[in-house]
């Protein structure tokens, strides 16, 4: 329906983008119609090189009348949906905020787009897993802890990858170095078992109470009281309370205090741990993009597209690994089947991406070592 004015069937349209019938169809389609006659006179004015997409200038005209209606509960919409002022209103603003916001709006000079096999292949991949995942029981820590982590690694891998597409390379990298911490949170949970988990939801406990998170004041004190027991036991002092609480939940590792250099906190406790220590520098660089310091502000675009690009993919294998070995034993033989092919297609494509990226950053990390 791009590129066309309709002038029947708009309420089909609007039951599909699923706009409740309460906006009143007959009152959005005269809105409509009316924007699309101040359209055709921007035409004339030099605007006639953009067609306008039907679906997308709907839903600006029903998004921007139903917040209108929800910061004036107490208004009388019979009068409203009669007054023309209001109509002529909502007709504009809804082609304004069109045309500037999806024609017109400030581009970044993005390296890529969601067009590229770079990044189609990827998003295709979170996608058909975020689909699969929804299926799954969530949000009930003790029983669906792995499930909910593994849910919130992809939902970041597709934030990464969106922030790519719209050219802000080094935001996805600090948003990467998120991603990568929850990835190692989860190698460490699925690594060690049932015992880390059960520490971690502990400690996850721990710090909704630091966080005044529990309600019941003497549930609290017990908890605390328990912090500075198992802390006391551990040799660590109050000051250390906050590292115990986000990372102490690793004590749960058999042996732990037996790991070189073992420390509470994530580069020497958690990545250790999880086994991806040698993603240390790169995360460290990543910290101090997210911090704000000089080396966000003079980045260099094409090199941090292809560094975030490749550190995405890494994780992206590793959380679609874990993924695999769920998703295969829990459905039936038949989706093991689509799932082999889905992956045999589109895994081997993202290998094919991955090795071409790591060329490319090869490349340019030869060409900024020559020229410092």
């Amino acid at each position: 329906m791009a590129d066309t004015e309709p002038t029947r069937g708009y309420a089909s349209l609007l039951k599909a983008l699923k706009v409740p019938e309460e906006l009143n169809y007959p009152f959005l389609e005269k809105v409509f119609l009316l924007a699309m006659q101040a359209y055709r006179e921007m035409r004339q004015g030099g605007m006639g090189q953009f067609g306008v997409n039907v679906a997308t200038l709907s839903l600006y005209l029903v998004s921007e009348h139903a917040f209108y209606l929800q910061t004036r509960p107490d208004i009388d919409r019979e009068k409203l949906y009669d007054d023309e002022e209001y109509r002529s209103f909502l007709a504009s603003v809804s082609l304004d905020k069109y045309f500037t916001n999806e024609k017109l709006a400030f581009r970044m000079g993005s390296l890529t787009s969601k067009y590229s096999p770079l990044m189609s292949t990827l998003d295709l991949y979170l996608n058909f897993i975020l689909g699969m995942l929804s299926r799954y029981k969530r949000n009930d820590p003790s029983q669906t802890l792995i499930v909910d982590v593994m849910n919130k690694g992809f939902q970041m891998a597709k934030c990464v990858a969106s922030l790519l597409e719209n050219g802000f390379e080094t935001e996805a990298f600090s948003t990467w170095r998120t991603l990568h911490e929850n990835e190692c949170i989860l190698q460490c949970l699925i690594k060690y078992g049932a015992k880390v988990i059960d520490g971690y939801l502990r400690h996850m406990r721990y710090a909704l109470a630091f966080r005044g998170g529990v309600k019941s004041k003497e549930e609290t004190d017990a908890i605390f009281a328990d912090i500075k027991e198992r802390m006391r036991a551990r040799g660590l002092k109050s000051k250390d309370m906050k590292r115990f609480i986000e990372y102490g939940w690793l004590y749960a590792i058999d042996n732990v205090n037996g790991v070189e250099n073992f420390k509470l906190n994530f580069r020497d406790g958690v990545q250790r741990m999880a086994g991806l220590s040698a993603y240390s520098k790169v995360y460290e660089m990543s910290s101090e993009i997210a911090h704000s310091s000089p080396l966000l502000i003079y980045s260099k675009k094409d090199y941090f597209f292809s560094l975030t690009l490749l550190s995405l993919y890494e994780s992206f294998f590793r959380l679609e690994k874990i993924f695999a070995s769920l998703y295969m034993s829990s459905v039936s033989a038949p989706e093991k089947e689509r799932y082999l092919q889905l992956r045999k297609v589109y895994h081997r494509q993202l290998e094919e991406a991955y090795e071409f990226q790591k060329k490319k950053i090869a490349s340019l990390s030869k060409g900024k070592d020559e020229s410092n």
